[in-house]
This record gives C-alpha cells, structure tokens and sequence, in this order.
C-alpha cells in the first residue's frame, strides 16, 4: 500500500444519529474478523462552529440509549 494511503483518515463505516445524539462505529481489522468501537457524542454549534462532546445531560439520556441500542443492533447484523 502506498505511503499516501495508509496516512489517509480514517472514516468511521457507519454512523447513526437522532437528533443532536450521534453514534460513531469504526471498524478494526483483526485476526479474528472486524472488531466494532462506538463513540457516542452529542453535537453542538458553539457560534458558527459545529463541535461535539461526551457529556449529556438529562434529556439527552433516552436519545443516547436509542443511539446505542441501533449501533448494537447495526453491529450484529454485520456479522451475518
């Protein structure tokens, strides 16, 4: 592979969101198969600039259990 590639960012292969709440799912190549990783983050604009972050408050929480619950369930059916 050359250099160029293999420095390339990263993208995540799937990403599921509801509302401000958004799932991240990576996928790892490992011996045994794809390993998935989730990030959960709930995005926000900060003036004109769009950023994310890990803290939820109160409100955010069932979101957040949807999000997760979807990201499983995406998971799963990679696996066939």
């Amino acid at each position: 592979m050359p250099k160029q590639q293999a420095t390339a960012k990263q993208k995540p292969v799937h990403e599921i969101r509801l509302g401000r709440i958004k799932a991240t799912i990576w996928g790892n190549e490992t011996e045994n198969g794809t390993r998935h990783n989730v990030v959960v983050s709930r995005i926000y604009k900060d003036g004109d600039e769009w950023k994310q972050t890990s803290s939820f408050d109160r409100d955010d929480l069932l979101l957040v259990a949807k999000v997760v619950d979807l990201a499983h369930t995406w998971i799963y059916e990679q696996a066939g």
